[in-house]
C-alpha cells in the first residue's frame, strides 16, 4: 500500500473498513473540521455502498430481487463511477462480483473473516489490529440479510472449481438517473472503487470548505487537493512489510493507488483466497503480481488501473505502458518494473 510519510505536520489516523485512514493537512487549525468532513462523507458512503450492513442501500437493492429501485443520489453516483470503471477495463473491474466473494467466504468485514478462516496465512490490513474471537452474532435484520446474501452466493458455488457467470454482471446493471436495477443473481460489490472514489470526495471536500492542503489515505488509496507542502506530498510505497519499498513525492492535486493480492487473504475449502476476482473465472486472480501501484490525477483512475492490472497478469506491462502513466508492479519473486516514468530508486531493482 501507498503510504504518506512526512507530508506535513498535522495529521489524523483512525480505523475504517477493516484498513487505516490517514488525513494531513497543511493548515494545523483546519484538521478538526477535516476529519469531522471525512467521517461524515465515509459514514455516508458506507451507509450507501456497505454489503455487510443489511441497512445499506446495497443490500435492500439485492433484497428487491431485481426491481428497480431510486437511490440516492451518492450510491448512483458511486454505481456510475463503478460501471465507468468496468467499461474502461472491459470487465476486468467488475462491481457484480459480491456473491462470488460471498461464496468464497468473505461475507462480511474483512477483519472478522480472517478470525473465522483459522488460517495462518489470514492477513489483516495493516493497521487493523484485529485478534481472534468467536464469530459474533448480527441482530435479527442483519442475520436475515446475511442469510440471503449467502444463499446467492451458494448458488455461485460449484466445489472449489471456478464459475463463470454467462453474461458479464456489469452489462446487465442498469443505471438511469437514480433509478438501478440490478438482476436478482446479482450482489453489488463496490470495492474497487467505492473507497478510491470516496478518497477522492473527502480531498476536493476538504480542500474546498477549508482551503487547507490535503491529503487524505484510505488504505491503499490516496487522493490530494488544495496547495502540497514544499516538496511535494511524499509517499511511502511498500504493500508489506518486507516487501520492496521506495518513497516518492506526488504533486497538488495527483492521487496514487496500490492493490494488492497479498494483504487481503484468508482460507476457504482449505485454499488460500484473496480478494481481488477475475470475472471470468469468479476466482481469485492469478497473482503474478503482489502488489500494482499507479499515479494518476484521481486516486479512483489510478486504483482501476491498479486493479486491472492484478487480474491481467503478465498482460498488465504492455497494457500499463500503453496508458502512460507512472506505474510500479512488484512480482511474485519481489522483483520490480516501473513504467511510464515512475522514479528511479525502487528497492528491490527495476527491470
Amino acid at each position: 500500500m501507498a503510504t504518506p510519510v512526512g507530508s506535513g505536520a498535522y495529521a489524523a489516523e483512525w480505523p475504517v473498513w477493516s484498513t487505516t485512514a490517514r488525513l494531513v493537512v497543511t493548515d494545523a487549525g483546519a484538521l478538526g473540521e477535516a476529519r469531522a468532513i471525512v467521517d461524515a462523507d465515509l459514514a455516508a458512503v458506507d451507509l450507501a455502498a456497505s454489503r455487510f450492513r443489511a441497512d445499506s442501500e446495497v443490500s435492500r437493492l439485492h433484497i428487491a430481487g431485481g426491481r428497480p429501485l431510486r437511490v440516492s443520489p451518492l450510491l448512483a453516483e458511486l454505481v456510475e463511477v463503478a460501471l465507468a470503471a468496468a467499461r474502461r477495463t472491459g470487465g476486468d473491474v467488475d462491481p457484480t462480483l459480491g456473491a462470488a466473494l460471498v461464496a468464497l467466504g468473505y461475507d462480511r468485514d474483512f477483519g472478522q473473516v480472517s478470525q473465522l478462516s483459522g488460517a495462518d496465512d489470514a492477513q489483516a490490513p495493516t493497521g487493523c489490529g484485529t485478534t481472534p474471537g468467536p464469530r459474533p452474532h448480527p441482530p435479527t435484520a442483519e442475520r436475515h440479510a446475511l442469510a440471503l446474501l449467502t444463499d446467492r452466493g451458494r448458488r455461485l458455488r460449484v466445489g472449489v472449481a471456478p464459475v463463470a457467470p454467462a453474461v458479464a454482471g456489469w452489462r446487465r446493471v442498469r443505471l438511469d438517473g437514480r433509478t438501478l436495477t440490478v438482476p436478482p443473481d446479482v450482489l453489488l460489490d463496490l470495492g474497487a472503487t467505492a473507497k478510491a472514489h470516496a478518497a477522492d470526495r473527502c480531498a476536493a471536500r476538504v480542500a474546498g470548505t477549508l482551503g487547507t492542503g490535503v491529503l487524505v489515505s484510505l488504505g491503499g488509496d490516496i487522493a490530494t487537493a488544495g496547495p502540497a507542502p514544499d516538496g511535494g506530498w511524499k509517499v511511502l510505497v511498500r504493500d508489506r512489510p518486507g516487501d520492496p519499498a521506495c518513497t516518492v513525492a506526488i504533486p497538488a492535486g495527483a492521487a496514487v493507488a496500490t492493490s494488492s493480492t497479498a494483504s487481503r487473504r484468508w482460507r476457504h475449502g482449505g485454499r488460500a483466497m484473496h480478494h481481488v476476482l477475475d470475472p471470468r473465472t469468479c476466482r481469485p486472480a492469478t497473482p503474478v503480481w503482489r502488489s500494482a501501484t499507479v499515479a494518476a490525477r484521481r486516486a479512483v483512475a489510478a486504483n482501476t488501473l491498479t486493479t486491472a492490472a492484478l487480474v491481467r497478469g503478465t498482460a498488465a506491462v504492455d497494457w500499463l505502458r500503453a496508458r502512460g502513466l507512472p506505474a510500479r508492479l512488484v512480482a511474485a519473486d519481489g522483483s520490480v518494473t516501473t513504467l511510464g516514468g515512475w522514479p528511479d530508486g525502487s528497492a528491490g531493482g527495476a527491470r
